[in-house]
């Protein structure tokens, strides 16, 4: 297949990923007050097979950071899209059920990752 045919199919593939982000937050709008929040509508493995570099913050302690320039631009991008249609940011973070770590977007061609802290059970 030439690029010209590879290209029509990522961009209907990522309008129909944003197309359901849209209407999973909107069901989430329609949800009565205090139910659960729905599970995250994508597998994790979206986001683990892009290639992260370790980072250490002061404030935050170990992250990881995926550069868009270190790994194929269509799966950058289709995680990206994701990111930026759920509204992920650092004190919002993308994250569901059974992942491991959580997503966010801060600044141009970046996506960000932490590894969420074990649920205590009561």
């Amino acid at each position: 297949m030439s690029s010209k045919q590879v290209e029509p199919l990522v961009k209907l593939r990522d309008a129909y990923a944003m197309a359901s982000e849209a209407l999973n937050e909107y069901i989430a709008t329609l949800a009565p007050p205090g139910a659960k929040e729905p599970p995250a509508a994508v597998q994790e493995t979206t986001f683990t097979i892009l290639k992260f570099e370790p980072q250490q913050g002061a404030k935050i302690g170990e992250y990881e950071v995926a550069y868009k320039g270190n790994n194929l631009e269509d799966k950058w991008t289709h995680a990206s899209n994701i990111l930026r249609n759920s509204n992920a940011t650092i004190n919002s973070r993308y994250h569901g059920e059974g992942y491991a770590c959580a997503y966010w977007l801060y600044g141009e061609n970046k996506i960000y990752r932490q590894k969420l802290k074990p649920k205590l059970r009561s």
